[in-house]
C-alpha cells in the first residue's frame, strides 16, 4: 500500500502544493512539486529484528548568498523516523506513541529546537 497520489504539503503562509509520485522502489516513494522545489520520500528499511519507517521533507529555495550575493540553491530537510521492534508493540500503541511525540512540537518547542536548545 503506497501514500495517496498526489500528496499535498502547505509550507507557512504559501498555498498547499501538490506533489506527484514520480519514482517508486522497494519500501519507498518519491513525490515531488513540478518545480523540484518540494520532495516529499518516504521508506521503509526492515532488519532482522527492527523495522525502521521514515517520511522526509526535503525543501529548497533560491536565496542570494550572504557573501557573494550571487542566487544560490539552499536546502533543508526535515525527517520523521519511527524505530520499532518486529514484535511488541501493537499498531494502535505505535500511532499512540507518534502522535504523541508530534503533538509535542508547539512553535515554542520548535524554536527552541531551531535555536540549539536541549
Amino acid at each position: 500500500m503506497s501514500y495517496s497520489d498526489p500528496q499535498s504539503i502547505k509550507v507557512g503562509s504559501n498555498t498547499a502544493v501538490s506533489l506527484p509520485r514520480v519514482s517508486t522502489g522497494t519500501n519507498t516513494s518519491t513525490y515531488k512539486s513540478g518545480d523540484g522545489s518540494i520532495e516529499i520520500v518516504p521508506a521503509h528499511a526492515i532488519g532482522a529484528r527492527r523495522i525502521r519507517r521514515s517520511d522526509r521533507l526535503n525543501f529548497s529555495k533560491i536565496a542570494p548568498d550572504p557573501f557573494t550575493g550571487v542566487n544560490t540553491s539552499f536546502g533543508m530537510t526535515v525527517n520523521v523516523v519511527v524505530d520499532i521492534p518486529k514484535t511488541g508493540f501493537t499498531q494502535a500503541e505505535q500511532i499512540a506513541v507518534v502522535k504523541a511525540q508530534l503533538a509535542r512540537f508547539t512553535d515554542e518547542t520548535i524554536t527552541k529546537l531551531l535555536g540549539g536548545e536541549n
